[in-house]
């Protein structure tokens, strides 16, 4: 990474607007208004017209563990580089970590079940994923718009629980200060009861991201 672990949350918790949430299991913060309403608008837009069904990693069996569906943003689009030079200008971290930008659309009904973001160390799909670019570290995620009921992203182990709201980005380190996975990273996205639910999601690795 661009600088040491510890160093990226010290970074985060003295930034304007951000919030370090109560808990010493994970360095886990948000901020309620990262992304102002045109550049969620724009991106919504385009999870809308290239969106996919999503897939899992270590598929278990059940169809409906993640019910949403996904879209690749390509980086040469103007919206995409706002969003990330905003992410990068935040956390400090080198963009060649970065794995391209995600964004998810979840429909009334649609969920994620608990599920952590790095991949399981021996799991089936660890070395396909990991090989290249060692495991994921930080996770920055941003709601785009508000929903009228359900859609939480819940950290059960952490007794946390978000509501989305437009613009407010969640992020959090994958890891423990020895380097180790974080079980406690544990995470819902929560069931939509009413309306649709946007999010962008971007990842960091361990090594230069060469997907």
């Amino acid at each position: 990474m661009s600088m040491p672990r510890d160093s990226i949350a010290e970074r985060l918790a003295a930034q304007p607007g951000v919030q370090r949430v109560p808990t010493a299991k994970a360095a886990l913060f948000q901020h309620k208004r990262f992304v102002a309403s045109d550049l969620a608008a724009e991106l919504i837009a385009l999870i809308d017209t290239d969106r996919r069904p999503s897939t899992i990693a270590d598929d278990n069996g059940d169809a409906y563990f993640r019910t949403s569906e996904t879209c690749d943003l390509p980086a040469y689009l103007p919206a995409v580089q706002r969003i990330e030079a905003l992410i990068t200008a935040l956390s400090g971290i080198d963009p060649a970590y970065g794995e391209p930008l995600q964004g998810q659309r979840y429909a009334e009904g649609q969920e994620f079940k608990p599920h952590t973001d790095y991949f399981t160390p021996g799991g089936r799909d660890y070395d396909r994923y990991c090989a290249l670019s060692g495991n994921r570290t930080w996770t920055f995620m941003v709601y785009l718009n508000d929903v009228a009921a359900g859609g939480a992203t819940r950290f059960k182990l952490l007794d946390k629980m978000f509501q989305p709201e437009a613009g407010k980005l969640l992020c959090w380190n994958n890891r423990l200060p020895d380097g180790g996975v974080n079980h406690a990273t544990l995470h819902h996205g929560m069931k939509v009861r009413k309306g649709v639910k946007y999010v962008i999601t971007k990842w960091y690795r361990e090594q230069p991201w060469q997907g």
